[in-house]
């Protein structure tokens, strides 16, 4: 694959995720707060959206960089970074799971429920993009 090729795949790749995360925040928050708005969440979930936004879209793209400098065996890269992806999340959690906050569930799934949708939206582009060969 040349480069402008991959620089294609990325730019769409960003406009799918840009989609994806305004539609499922747009859902969200018009859920949560028509419903629980009596509940007081501990993170923002602007900031919850864009941390997972920022995470996909650095993995994708380490991955299409690495693709196109000839590594075609990108499955220990993707792990690698799913797992570096767990730690930071940990570390993003943190001080919320210190707090003195009484009902941490709430923010706890307010950030988990879109961790497995932007995770299963990683896994199907990266198996899509490099089933196009």
């Amino acid at each position: 694959m040349n480069y402008r090729e991959l620089l294609k795949k990325q730019i769409i790749f960003f406009f799918k995720l840009l989609v994806l995360t305004l539609f499922v925040f747009g859902i969200h928050y018009y859920i949560f707060f028509s419903f629980f708005s009596e509940i007081e969440l501990g993170l923002p979930l602007w900031l919850v959206y864009a941390v997972h936004f920022v995470l996909v879209y650095a993995i994708f793209t380490i991955i299409n960089y690495r693709y196109r400098k000839g590594k075609t065996e990108i499955f220990n890269v993707f792990m690698v970074g799913t797992i570096l992806k767990m730690v930071l999340v940990i570390f993003f959690l943190l001080p919320l799971i210190l707090s003195d906050q009484k009902n941490k569930i709430p923010d706890v799934l307010n950030f988990f429920l879109p961790y497995f949708i932007f995770l299963g939206f990683e896994v199907y582009s990266i198996f899509t993009f490099f089933q196009k060969k």
